[in-house]
């Protein structure tokens, strides 16, 4: 049943016997200087075979019966492009439809890199031709047509799949690389197929919830309210993925994706798009370098505000200015570290019903409201939504002034009238609605939805809503995200729905997660997975969404929360800790300080992450790719460059089985040395967490502050993890006013000094060893002074 806004599918129209295929068998009229050719398509369809009581549909060579006859092609000769765009990135183009490849615009890419960037070397082989790089090499084989892609050191990573790689004519379960053309229709749609090795690990695809290592799964990259995190369903599904042999794709298009990475056929993955041009990038490296190959042509956040980081408060949802204020005031009351509350679906006369007006019954002077909230360091964000819904007093305005996406008739498409972000008198009605809230006193927009685009939809971008369902989401959050830096300076919103791009509007959260251990795991695993498509920035609903959350998962949800790029409580109430009790109230305290006093490492962690186009949270092979065991692990993370994370996602749990990389590591919470390279089993004595931090790293800490607007920068504490097996260590700093800075230090009798100060005139760093002693936790008494020059 296809029914509003169900995913589509695109491999399925690569299963029907009515369609027409179209094979790449050979490259014709090649020219290695231009890198440019014409690929033959051989027609061939899909015919009833039956073997002993068993019916299937194998692929054989068609004949055209078509008329005029001279008027079509029996089969198709269509142009090829390879763009050379980096040392590590090149571009391959088949357009099956022109003369030429086509040049689309880009919601997706902030500038197209059009034509080649950069020279890879030019080789005449036997059959073809080959092109390298110092970081890669790419073959094109003539006839039989075959892309090979190698490492700089010459081994093969993939290589196109094609009708003569079949081992069997009769097994159709591998689609080689091919187009259809629909008979419904006539659309045509493009299969790109690549060989996998045995053994090979595939990740990204955007927040998917499914197993971290994709390989063997098949997902529809399709925006869509996925109604929880435990489905295949995705807010955030982008269309880009890396292997661990060392290469990435991405698909840019903003059609109807399906992945098959080795489900229908394991030795094959296939990209199934809805787009008759298909335009590939590929990528070649570590995951390092490949997600910051991907992020310099898609785009990288800037660095949120550091007030961003803080402790988010929220509940669905706070529905009155006394509500609010109380809350306020008992979070300052019992000194708990918070910087943003978060009104939710309540701020309007009736619930949910987005009018963008403040309900005058139970708000009776936003203004006077937010600016006590200010003073007591608060910051606020509001809930909104782009859809109207019909007894909104702005639905008929909307319509009127045609500002929302039509259908074919001239009718709405829903009930709802969804506003066409595609058109720029929407652009500029929508972003008044939302400025009028900044100059009262808003300080972030929470662009909820976005995954409901009408696919049938008619919009101002004149593309039909087949191109324009996934780009919904980039639209949406550049909107708001637009208006923010208009009127505040900074481009901060909080997020549902994402494709290719979205990640250069921070920040986005992972949905309505289930209240289960089984929730917050997933949510671990998407989160994670969209990481890997270069969002730095990432949150979750801390205690789950559906649900009133237990106490024992709060605790541990908030730990594994406070130690995520962005940390909000939010879901069914209460959420408030002290209606847990006063001892909660101590537990969440401690959990929330324990962010606190690692904000200048968060924060310069994050700068990093925006500078290199990298995940602040990020999977344990981003920083360890030579580790095999790494790439296993899906329910462990990295915390920026120098900290391991390990949730406990069971009840009652008081440690867990952590895998631990190689190296010496120091346990934040007891100083102990743990020896790497191994499985280890580790408690939580106070926070209900394992944090471990690299032997050698230097992490910037500050005293804890009620908001990180009172944070004292003029005194930091550096912590070295020492355990005794280098002697020297190194880290980051960013100041609020800053640039982000190396520090860097060396032994020196029982302690540290600086290198590498980047404190002098600025601040004092005191500097304290983490991990040698008897008790595990050693304080060192040498104090690097700004005015001593690290001495």
């Amino acid at each position: 049943m296809q029914t509003l806004n169900s995913p589509i599918d695109v491999s399925k129209s690569f299963a029907r016997v009515e369609n027409t295929y179209f094979f790449a068998s050979s490259v014709a009229d090649f020219n290695p200087a231009e890198a440019a050719g014409r690929v033959l398509w051989r027609r061939h369809a899909r015919k009833v075979r039956t073997s002993f009581g068993q019916i299937t549909l194998p692929f054989e060579e068609s004949g055209s019966w078509e008329f005029p006859p001279r008027e079509y092609d029996q089969d198709c000769e269509l142009p090829l492009k390879i763009s050379f765009v980096t040392n590590r990135t090149l571009r391959i183009r088949m357009d099956t439809e022109g003369g030429t490849v086509r040049k689309r615009d880009s919601v997706m890419m902030p500038s197209d890199p059009e034509g080649d960037q950069c020279r890879w070397a030019e080789t005449a082989v036997e059959g073809g031709v080959s092109y390298a790089s110092h970081a890669a090499s790419l073959k094109i084989g003539y006839d039989p047509m075959r892309l090979e892609f190698r490492d700089a050191r010459g081994n093969l990573l993939t290589s196109t799949y094609h009708l003569h790689d079949v081992r069997s004519i009769l097994n159709s379960s591998a689609m080689p690389f091919s187009y259809v053309r629909r008979s419904s229709d006539m659309r045509r749609c493009v299969a790109a197929s690549f060989t996998l090795s045995p053994g090979e690990k595939l990740f990204g695809c955007g927040e998917s919830f499914t197993r971290l290592d994709k390989r063997g799964q098949k997902l529809v990259l399709w925006t869509t309210d996925a109604l929880g995190v435990e489905s295949k369903e995705m807010y955030k599904p982008v269309p880009f993925f890396l292997s661990d042999r060392g290469y990435g794709i991405f698909v840019h298009s903003s059609t109807p994706i399906t992945l098959d990475l080795g489900h229908s056929y394991a030795s094959v993955s296939t990209i199934y798009l809805g787009d008759d041009l298909l335009d590939l990038f590929l990528f070649f490296g570590s995951p390092k370098e490949i997600v910051s190959e991907y992020t310099a042509l898609t785009g990288r956040a800037a660095p949120p505000p550091l007030w961003t980081f803080g402790l988010w408060m929220s509940r669905g949802s706070y529905e009155s200015e006394k509500e609010v204020r109380n809350v306020a005031e008992r979070i300052r009351r019992r000194r708990l570290p918070c910087d943003v509350l978060h009104i939710d679906t309540g701020w309007f006369e009736e619930n949910w019903r987005c009018d963008f007006r403040f309900s005058k019954s139970r708000f009776a002077d936003p203004q006077r409201m937010l600016r006590g909230l200010k003073e007591m360091g608060f910051h606020v964000s509001l809930w909104q939504l782009p859809y109207l819904t019909p007894r909104n007093s702005l639905y008929a305005e909307a319509i009127e002034r045609g500002l929302v996406v039509l259908n074919a008739d001239g009718g709405l498409p829903t009930q709802d009238a969804v506003l066409d972000f595609s058109n720029p008198r929407t652009l500029r009605w929508y972003r008044a609605l939302l400025g009028i809230l900044f100059e009262c006193g808003v300080d972030v927009i929470k662009a909820d939805f976005g995954e409901a685009a009408p696919a049938s939809g008619v919009y101002a971008s004149r593309v039909g809503g087949f191109h324009e369902h996934n780009l919904y989401p980039v639209r949406y959050n550049q909107a708001v995200a637009g208006i923010t830096e208009e009127m505040k300076g900074y481009s901060v919103i909080w997020a549902r729905s994402a494709w290719a791009g979205s990640q250069r509007y921070p920040v986005h959260w992972g949905g309505d997660s289930e209240t289960t251990d089984g929730g917050m795991a997933a949510s671990l695993r998407g989160g994670l997975s969209l990481g890997i498509c270069g969002f730095s920035f990432w949150s979750h609903d801390i205690g789950g969404t559906v649900d009133v959350c237990p106490r024992d998962l709060y605790a541990r949800w908030l730990a594994f929360g406070m130690l995520s790029s962005h940390s909000r409580i939010h879901g069914t109430p209460p959420t408030e800790p002290w209606e847990y009790g006063e001892d909660f109230v101590e537990t969440f305290r401690r959990i929330v300080e324990l962010k606190y006093r690692l904000m200048p490492y968060v924060y310069a962690q994050a700068t990093l992450s925006c500078t290199l186009g990298h995940p602040l949270m990020r999977p344990l092979f981003f920083e360890f790719p030579e580790d095999r065991t790494a790439w296993c692990i899906e329910d462990e993370y990295m915390f920026g460059e120098d900290i391991l994370v390990a949730p406990l996602f069971h009840d009652a749990a008081v440690g867990r089985d952590v895998y631990v990389p190689d190296g010496r590591w120091i346990d934040y919470q007891t100083g102990e040395t743990v020896e790497g390279g191994k499985w280890r089993f580790l408690g939580t004595p106070e926070v209900p967490i394992v944090m471990l931090v690299r032997d050698g790293a230097a992490l910037p800490l500050c005293e804890v502050a009620q908001c990180t607007g009172q944070i004292d920068w003029g005194t930091i504490e550096v912590v070295v993890a020492d355990a005794n097996l280098s002697d020297a260590a190194k880290g980051w700093i960013r100041f609020p006013d800053g640039r982000l800075q190396r520090m860097e230090l060396v032994k020196s009798g029982r302690g540290y000094v600086f290198t590498v100060n980047p404190f002098e005139g600025r601040a004092d760093a005191g500097c304290r060893i983490l991990g040698r002693g008897r008790d595990g936790n050693t304080h060192a008494d040498n104090r690097a002074n700004a005015g001593d020059g690290g001495r």
